[in-house]
């Protein structure tokens, strides 16, 4: 089994730092390789500021994005104007900063579309399979529960074979959202957890002790690499510090 690569940083801000910065370096790795690349992008306080220091003047030209098709780990069932979509979150830290192919920007689709939950998933399920990505790199937050994307604990497990699922009762405000099922993220090649905050530190110890599964963040890693990028506080109870 692969061994997760771990780095620890002092605070939040850190972390942002050490992200931002191996991932300008991984994405230039592999765009020197590939004609392009597809990476998952995530919500949350550091996932959305990591896209923010991506975004800034200072490094929002290190990568050609132009070659870079983005989407994302999972989506609030909300309009598509909505505040709460992880999406309108990504564009206004970072995508509306960069020079971007919009063809290649992969949006879950919205409530105020004419579709109900379950044929939203039915759609995008079926333009992943004809798209049939490659997926490259995924950066995946985690809550205090132990939740990724909207893989949450006491939930029943989606079908095998299923990529793209619908959680109609998501135990977090909003309840309808649309996701990547465990199966599709255990496809992606490097999962990068960006994880900080003492409120996760229960969790992260779970992700790294004996039954890792008991949570849904213990059970997906990368098929090639899983980073994680952890402050002191939600390290403590696995690295002491």
């Amino acid at each position: 089994m692969l061994r997760p690569f771990v780095t620890r940083s002092p605070n939040a801000q850190a972390v942002v730092e050490a992200i931002s910065s191996d991932f300008i370096n991984r994405a230039n790795e592999l765009l020197a390789e590939k004609t392009e690349i597809h990476v998952m992008l995530t919500g949350g306080t550091i996932g959305i500021a990591t896209l923010a220091a991506l975004g800034s003047d200072e490094l929002k030209n290190k990568v050609d994005y132009s070659r870079v098709h983005f989407w994302w780990g999972d989506e609030r069932f909300v309009p598509k104007s909505h505040e709460d979509r992880n999406a309108i979150q990504a564009r206004k830290a970072f995508l509306s900063k960069i020079a971007l192919d919009e063809t290649k920007v992969h949006e879950f689709p919205a409530s105020d579309e004419g579709l109900s939950l379950d044929e939203a998933a039915a759609q995008f399920a079926k333009k992943l399979a004809e798209q049939s990505p490659h997926f490259d790199l995924a950066f995946v937050g985690m809550g205090p529960d132990g939740h990724i994307c909207s893989l949450f604990p006491g939930k029943a497990a989606p079908i095998s074979g299923e990529a793209i699922i619908a959680e109609h009762d998501s135990p977090k405000p909003p309840p309808a959202r649309l996701s990547f099922s465990y199966e599709a993220m255990n496809s992606v090649d490097e999962l990068w957890f960006v994880v900080a905050g003492a409120d996760k530190q229960d969790a992260v110890s779970v992700a790294f002790g004996d039954s890792p599964e008991d949570l849904p963040v213990g059970r997906v890693k990368g098929a090639k690499a899983t980073r994680w990028y952890l402050d002191s506080t939600a390290a403590t109870k696995v690295f002491g510090c």
